[in-house]
């Protein structure tokens, strides 16, 4: 999600995986359960759900779990839940779900403000604003020095407000769509359920899990996502989704187990010991039929020897 990252390393072998955004909260909030609160409560506050909502990313239902698990999931969750929360799942399954109780009715409000916010503003301008913004998330996630040279999502959301606002004939009035108030619950539900899932497997994904891979893979398809929504990729096709399900089948890279010792037959076993004891008391070895004679060893030898030698 949206941060202004710092560069400062985490010595532990199983942080955040240097995700730029978990470890720039970190540096603020500390504590595993706030870490995730605050990640997955940030794009209500910054501005970056409402302005996703507004550019009409919650109209079909594919962009309703692109939204939930992108921008209420995300990497960032998953790098805090598997490097952060170490406990059981039951010590942390309390702890999203009261997460959800708050973020799924603020979705909801902020749903049910968007149609008065967009009565006051020029759409096809606040839109090109809206995918700027999800670029900027995606190359914050991809990478910290990048983005130091990028604004912070929340100023660029405003810039966006300030390009498209009509005050002339402007009438602030209370307009609320209940579809779009539902979808707008349904996409933070579906981040709440999203980090349940990764509390869930946590002890089977924790290790087995490449994080960087995940991280990269995410902010590919948050790309994907703010080009659907400036228009340059189809909408009806869900593309970021699609590209979330690839990165995560590729960041799951369980370490492989030493391959086991072919083991003796028993019975061969014992007759090779049986042999071994044999020859160790003494009794000299004498090979079966005539020696060969050194033309002929010479001959077996070169026989044998591969030509490039």
């Amino acid at each position: 999600m949206a941060v202004w990252p710092s560069e400062t390393a985490v010595d532990r072998e199983m942080s955040v995986s240097q995700h730029p955004v978990a470890l720039a909260l970190e540096q603020r909030v500390g504590g595993a359960t706030r870490l995730l609160a605050t990640v997955m409560a940030l794009p209500l506050v910054d501005g970056i759900f409402p302005a996703l909502v507004l550019a009409g990313a919650l109209t079909f239902p594919f962009g309703v779990v692109e939204t939930g698990v992108l921008i209420f999931g995300g990497s960032a969750t998953v790098a805090v839940i598997l490097a952060e929360m170490d406990g059981e799942p039951r010590e942390a399954v309390p702890s999203i779900l009261v997460l959800g109780a708050v973020i799924v009715p603020v979705a909801a409000l902020e749903a049910a403000l968007a149609p008065t916010i967009e009565s006051l503003v020029e759409m096809a301008v606040f839109e090109r604003f809206a995918g700027i913004v999800i670029l900027t998330v995606a190359a914050h996630t991809a990478s910290a020095r990048v983005g130091e040279w990028l604004p912070r999502p929340v100023h660029v959301i405003g810039l966006g407000l300030l390009a498209s606002v009509r005050p002339a004939g402007a009438e602030l009035v209370f307009v609320a769509d209940l579809g779009l108030i539902l979808r707008a619950s349904a996409a933070a539900a579906v981040g709440v359920g999203f980090a349940l899932g990764v509390a869930l497997l946590g002890p089977r994904l924790r290790g087995n899990v490449d994080l960087d891979r995940f991280r990269f893979g995410s902010a590919v398809a948050l790309g994907l996502l703010a080009l659907s929504v400036l228009g340059l990729l189809p909408t009806t096709a869900p593309v970021a989704l699609f590209a979330v399900a690839v990165t995560a089948v590729f960041a799951y890279d369980p370490p492989e187990d030493d391959a086991e010792a072919p083991s003796l037959d028993p019975d061969y076993a014992h007759d090779l010991r049986n042999t071994h004891d044999d020859r160790s008391a003494g009794d000299p070895y004498v090979p079966d039929g005539p020696l060969p004679s050194e033309g002929e060893a010479g001959n077996d030898e070169e026989t044998e020897r591969a030509p490039w030698l």
